[in-house]
């Protein structure tokens, strides 16, 4: 009996008693893998580079002397800042040819061979009559008439652009200068007076020269030209910038 006692005493203690050893331990949480850290610089937005076709793309703009696109200029190169703009100058009496070379251009109307252009007129310039300041003329106060001219040397510049008749002014006794500098220089010395756009007139302004409104003489229309067989997507942007569009407008 007490071997049977004893050997019931060691069935329950090997059924009641958990075992010693790792495998009676509770196994330990599983660590969450750490956050990757991400890289600041990977997250930092980059900035926007243009396409590899404007690299190498630039936009002319021709411009007659006196044609002031300054503002338009400044608008292309905040819009469109991968494409440089060239500023060509070209003469009048050419502006037509440059045509061939430049984007687009501003002119001076009228313009030969029109009807391959698309021309957009912009503005019109006054005439104006430049003197001497020594001439009695100065004593009109902002304007003078064609009549005031009666017996005046008019000088017309080979690069006249205005084209102005006054049928009583006198005709000069030597050759017309080859330019409008060198005709303002001939008046500041007491000969003559000279009709030009205001634009000229202030671009080539002098000490020894003043200068009138013509009331009733020609005005000059400045205009926006270009070739109708070279509109490109360049020339839209710069004719929105001309017509006042905004960045977001369509065209």
């Amino acid at each position: 009996m007490a071997k049977s006692g004893s050997g019931s005493r060691g069935a329950r203690g090997g059924a009641g008693r958990p075992r010693s050893g790792a495998s009676a331990r509770k196994p330990a949480p599983a660590r969450k893998p750490a956050p990757a850290r991400k890289n600041a610089a990977a997250r930092a937005p980059r900035p926007s580079s243009p396409p590899t076709a404007d690299l190498a793309r630039t936009f002319t703009l021709g411009a007659v002397p006196g044609a002031t696109p300054g503002k338009w200029i400044g608008l292309w190169r905040d819009r469109v800042p991968h494409v440089p703009l060239e500023l060509s100058e070209i003469s009048v009496s050419g502006q037509r040819a440059a045509l061939d070379d430049v984007d687009a251009a501003l002119v001076r109307l009228p313009i030969d061979g029109a009807d391959d252009l698309h021309v957009i007129p912009l503005y019109d310039e006054l005439p104006v009559v430049v003197m001497s300041t020594e001439s009695p003329l100065t004593a009109a106060d902002e304007e003078i008439t064609a009549d005031d001219l009666a017996g005046e040397i008019l000088i017309v510049p080979a690069d006249d652009v205005l084209g102005a008749r006054i049928p009583d002014a006198a005709p000069p006794a030597f050759a017309p200068p080859t330019d409008t500098a060198e005709a303002i220089a001939t008046v500041a010395a007491g000969v003559g007076v000279v009709i030009v756009p205001m634009s000229l007139a202030r671009a080539h302004q002098r000490r020894d020269v003043e200068y009138r409104v013509l009331a009733d003489g020609p005005v000059s229309t400045v205009a926006l030209a270009w070739r109708r067989d070279a509109t490109t997507d360049d020339v839209e942007t710069f004719v929105g910038i001309v017509r006042g569009r905004t960045a977001r407008s369509s065209r």
